[in-house]
């Protein structure tokens, strides 16, 4: 929580009035001999070598072809990328909508040329512009793995798939005859608050809400309402999915927002979890490869920008972590693991349903005025503790 606070001192200013005004960096027009090494701040299991599962591993032959050494640091967290990228060191990040923005408005990253990156045009039409890293038509960054946050439950304790948000935001009688006060989780994070927002979008449409990321003082007030009353049913806030992966297994937990990717290691394991998006839909994240605006191997870097989106890395990533490629093709070209079924296993026709993870500004598009990030993380805090 600590670093959730130092996050926001940096850019909360600048957040508070938009990111409109940003100016592009001065970017790299030739891409020269690689450095040696790439250092990445990325989610678990985003990046593997082999080391995990030997079928899955793109960082291999990337080192053998180019001789730039990948070094992998982890977050758990939007607001722990947002504080490593701040204290520098490290050449890219894959973030997430929440993070993008602030990293953009605080100089953290620099744009990116993508005449540098040959596979730009297999992006996906939907991704290459969309303004979690798009700012005044200039791209920040290249798109690379998008999904939607889901509902994983307990098999065992739901007769059928929950129909909505409901059974981790009301206290409520699951289909084991059991409550579900103490056996739910919720996300460790303030972007948590754009979840709420976006049940009540569905069921209080007497408040307004057009989108969860722009909420006026009252909209606001009601999705924190919301969530000091899930307060009372959550036994632990997650952000680890390993962590949660185990509560789901050994702590008699049986519903929660998740990530594809949790869902699919506990299949694997024949442990009696499924998944859904309910009636309200769900908020997701479309990630994007970052540079940092003081990248000490901005060649190498590119390079992996490009390597990010062959078609093969895509679909075994997409298969691996449970997410959709930002490069269509590869669930159906057969250059990986992925086929179409599983694309549209991990979502793919939902995109339409998923509000992706953006991070909230004051001036919105929805209407006059916005509550800024900067509230978010310390409401939220306060929520956590019971405030």
């Amino acid at each position: 929580m600590l670093k959730q606070k130092l996050v926001t001192t940096t850019v909360a200013a600048m957040l508070a009035f938009g990111v409109a005004q940003v100016q592009a960096a001065d970017m790299l027009q030739k891409i020269g001999k690689g450095e040696g090494r790439v250092d990445i701040v990325a989610w678990p299991g985003y990046i593997e070598r082999g080391e995990t599962d030997p079928n899955f591993d793109w960082v291999t032959s990337f080192e053998k072809k180019t001789g730039c050494m990948v070094n992998i640091k982890t977050a758990n967290t939007s607001d722990e990328m947002v504080a490593l990228m701040n204290e520098g060191g490290f050449d890219l990040v894959t973030a997430s909508g929440d993070a993008s923005l602030r990293l953009v408005a605080g100089k953290r990253v620099q744009a990116v040329n993508v005449k540098l990156v040959p596979s730009w045009n297999s992006v996906d039409k939907r991704l290459q512009s969309a303004p979690w890293h798009t700012v005044n038509g200039v791209h920040y960054g290249v798109p690379y793995m998008w999904g939607p946050n889901v509902l994983m439950y307990d098999t065992r304790a739901f007769k059928e798939a929950p129909k909505s948000w409901n059974v981790v935001f009301e206290e409520t009688t699951l289909g084991d005859g059991k409550t579900n006060k103490g056996r739910v989780q919720a996300y460790d994070g303030p972007i948590h608050v754009a979840d709420a927002a976006n049940y009540l979008m569905y069921h209080n449409k007497e408040l307004g809400i057009k989108n969860p990321y722009e909420l006026n003082e009252d909209q606001y007030k009601a999705a924190l309402d919301l969530l000091r009353g899930q307060r009372k049913l959550v036994s632990r806030y997650w952000h680890d999915a390993f962590i949660q992966m185990d509560d789901f297994k050994n702590e008699g937990v049986v519903a929660s927002g998740s990530w594809p990717f949790q869902v699919n290691i506990l299949q694997s394991e024949k442990h009696p979890v499924a998944s859904t998006i309910p009636q309200e839909g769900a908020t997701g994240w479309a990630d994007t490869t970052m540079l940092h605006s003081e990248a000490e191997h901005p060649n190498c870097a590119y390079l992996w920008m490009e390597h990010t989106l062959s078609s093969n890395l895509q679909s075994d990533l997409s298969v691996w972590f449970g997410a959709n490629p930002s490069v269509p093709a590869a669930c159906t070209d057969g250059r990986g693991m992925q086929t179409a079924a599983g694309c549209s296993a991990n979502g793919l026709d939902d995109f339409e349903r998923i509000r992706f993870w953006t991070t909230p500004v004051s001036k919105c598009k929805t209407q006059e005025s916005c509550v800024p990030y900067y509230r978010w993380v310390s409401d939220y805090i306060g929520v956590i503790g019971g405030r």
